[in-house]
This record gives structure tokens, sequence and C-alpha cells, in this order.
């Protein structure tokens, strides 16, 4: 029997880069979010006899991605048998849906899905600090998916905390004709700091001067200020039935949104990925821009290191204009919303295209 698992792309509503570590990896601090759209992984497992190897066989429908042991997939497969000490043959197709390398964090959700498939295939699991572990040891971006939501992630990213979820929005994202490389964004972020550049000495800060102090300080203090806007007490009043109108919850994840912006949210990688690419700048334009009804993104910005952006919206009408416009530029986008963490593991595993 095969296990299909959803396997949900990512965007980043705020990412801040501290110093290089002893070990390469760069401290960070993000806010992770679930989205709808999703590749699928459909795993099949069988127990082998004990003492025997075991094979891992992989598969995709997107020539650019790897099947063999550079695949995350694969990667955690081998991680998680040899933790569970059994011997098994997985077999695993991702069938890819979500651009590779875009930002969206689609193979380290493949990943996820993978190691969910296989404790559901061989009908064991590993305790949930063991998965957490395996999961970061795999990739710095995996460990979210273990949780989906809104996610708060510190360290290299991997350090990971459930956060009140955002309310269902609606969500465009633009895939660009470009591919950032992530190792050089970085590189340009540490010689833009040493320089000491204009922009950075130059860029508004909030009140309480969060990017101000050193950066490790300043990490932990926008996780915290992160979180805190994201549980900030939220004045709606239900109707006499106690179900909440859905303008009013529109209204909340504006809200809520407008608080992180106050927090100080932004993507430091913009600062130098639009140096390099100046297009992708245009495309956050274009993605902020009024709709024709007069309304603005909620909040826009690029995703991860890039180079996917998106834009959030208060209505799906204003998704649809974002999208007609960024079309008619010839952009490959995605019209999707958020995912809680509630539905997310409520529709995780099964074919049902739904979401």
């Amino acid at each position: 029997m095969t296990t299909r698992v959803r396997s949900h792309a990512k965007i980043n509503l705020g990412l801040a880069i501290g110093p290089a570590r002893p070990d390469g990896y760069h401290a960070l601090a993000t806010v992770y979010q679930t989205l709808a759209i999703h590749d699928f992984v459909d795993i099949t497992a069988v127990a082998l006899p004990s003492g025997s190897p075991s094979e891992i066989f992989l598969t995709c429908n997107e020539k650019f991605v790897p099947c063999d042991d550079r695949n995350t997939c694969w990667k955690i497969a081998e991680r998680a048998l040899h933790r569970l000490n059994i011997a098994a043959q997985v077999k695993i197709h991702i069938d890819k849906r979500l651009p590779v390398q875009g930002g969206l964090g689609a193979g380290s959700a493949n990943a996820a899905a993978a190691l969910i498939g296989l404790e559901r295939e061989l009908g064991i699991a590993l305790p949930t600090h063991e998965e957490l572990t395996i999961a970061a040891e795999t990739g710095s971006d995996v460990p979210l998916f273990l949780i989906g939501g809104t996610v708060l992630g510190l360290g290299r990213g991997e350090q990971v905390s459930p956060l009140p979820d955002l309310p269902e929005t609606h969500c465009v994202v633009a895939v660009p004709g470009v591919r950032v490389s992530t190792p050089q964004a970085f590189r340009d972020w540490d010689r833009l700091q040493a320089e000491g550049s204009p922009a950075q000495n130059a860029r508004e800060m909030p009140e309480n001067e969060l990017t101000r102090g050193p950066s490790s300080d300043r990490l932990e203090q926008l996780g915290r200020t992160w979180g805190a806007a994201l549980s900030a007490p939220q004045e709606v009043c239900a109707n006499a039935t106690g179900v909440f109108p859905a303008t009013l919850e529109e209204d909340r994840a504006e809200n809520l949104l407008l608080e992180l912006v106050r927090a100080g949210t932004v993507n430091d990688f913009e600062q130098v990925v639009f140096t390099q690419y100046p297009s992708l700048r245009g495309i956050l334009e274009t993605l902020k821009q009024n709709s024709p009804n007069g309304s603005s993104a909620i909040y826009a910005a690029l995703s991860g290191s890039g180079s996917a952006l998106f834009g959030l919206y208060r209505t799906a009408e204003d998704a649809r204009a974002a999208v007609e416009r960024l079309e008619a530029q010839g952009i490959a986008t995605y019209e999707t919303r958020t995912v809680g963490r509630q539905e997310y593991w409520r529709t995780m595993i099964g074919d049902r295209d739904g979401l």
C-alpha cells in the first residue's frame, strides 16, 4: 500500500539575518507561514529481515530534481531508518507541482512529507524530539513542516516554535524565471555588512530600534516581538450565533499583519538580492499596487532568498487583480491562501486536491 502525503509550500513573513556562525551557517530569525499550494509525495515501505541492507528508490516527474542521495527525501529516509534501527525497502515518488529552488521550501517540505509517510507505512513513529532532530540534520527549513501554520524559526531557521496562526489570508506567489543562489546571497549580505552600507544605515527603524545592538540580541528580540505581535488581542465581537463574520476575520488578518510590520518585519535578503536582480524589485512593486477598487496588498515581500515573491490581500478580488497584473508581464503566478496548523494536519494524508 502507498501513502500519499501533501507537501505544502511556505513563505517567510519576515527574515532577519545575523552573523555567520563557527559552523558556517548564519543566525536567523524568521516567521514561516504554510500555504495551500503543494506537491505530493508518495511513499511505499516494506520492512526487510533484520541485518539486511535498506533499499531506497526515488523518482520524480521533474527532471531537475536529483533522484539519489543528494535529495532531501532520500537523506531523511536514511536517517529515520537508522534511528528506528529498521531495514526496509522504501520507494518514494515526488509529484512536483511547486517550483524548484524558488524560496518556497518545496524540497524541505518533500523531506518532511517523506518522513511522515515512512512512519505511517512502517507503523512506527519516532518521538517528536527525534523527528525534529532528524529534520534539522536534513535541512534548515525541514523542521517547520513538522509543525505547520505560522511558525517562528531561530538558530539557522531549524529551531522552530508554533506561533498563533494567522487567519486564512488570500495570497499570490510570483515565480520569476530567475534562480537566486542562497550561498551567494549570504556572501553578498556579509560583504554589505562589512562595508557598513548607506542602505543599511539609512534603513527606517521602528521606534524600539530593533535593528540596533549586537546581531544576536536583535534576532532574539525580533523573535519575541513577532510572537507578541501575532498574539495581540483583537477587538472582534461575535454575533448572536457565536460565529465570526468573514469580513471581521479578514480585518483580524490585516490587523495581525500590520502588527508584524510595526514590529519591524522585513526580509533582509531584499537588500542584496534586489541589487543583483533588479527585476525582482519591479515584481514586488507590482504585487503591492492598488487593485481597481483602490486596495493594495496588506503586505508583500521576497520569500527566503527568492526568487519567489508574495503578496497578501484582503479579498479574493484583490488577489485576482494582482495575478492579472503579473500575468500581463509574463510572470508565472500561484493564487493561493495561507493554511493554519489544524487544517495543515487534517488534510495532510490523502489524494484530495481541494486545497
